[in-house]
């Protein structure tokens, strides 16, 4: 396979403008309204040619598969940054800031509507 797997993802709100200023708020960007697509969307900044996103399978505990066992990472400059912006944006901090090794550092956090997301730095 040449790309990364993934190549969209959608979280899924109930308060589109909480969960938009959830994630105005933590990743210190602005979200921009797609018209035309059938529904409330607004998209995440991007550039279309960059590479993609990459996915893996995760086995981690307090993460269970089924509902809820789809996990998207963000990437972060320090996910410890994004990290203390979570919970005065609506959200929780499930996991802090760990080690995961070579690969960098990790968070895990809920978003103000619930969706569990990923936080991953190198630093």
């Amino acid at each position: 396979m040449a790309a990364n797997p993934v190549i969209w993802f959608e979280l899924y709100v109930t308060d589109m403008d909480r969960a938009r200023r959830f994630y105005e708020t933590v990743f210190d960007l602005k979200l921009e309204p797609l018209p035309d697509a059938g529904m409330e969307y607004w998209t995440f900044p991007m550039d279309d040619d960059g590479v993609g996103a990459g996915g893996a399978l995760a086995k981690m505990e307090g993460m269970a598969p089924g509902g809820g066992g789809t996990l998207v990472y963000f990437t972060c400059a320090d996910c410890a940054l994004e990290e203390s912006r979570v919970e005065a944006a609506g959200g929780r901090v499930i996991k802090p800031k760990m080690s995961i090794g070579a690969y960098g550092f990790m968070s895990l956090v809920l978003d103000s509507e619930g969706n569990a997301i990923g936080l991953h730095s190198q630093v």
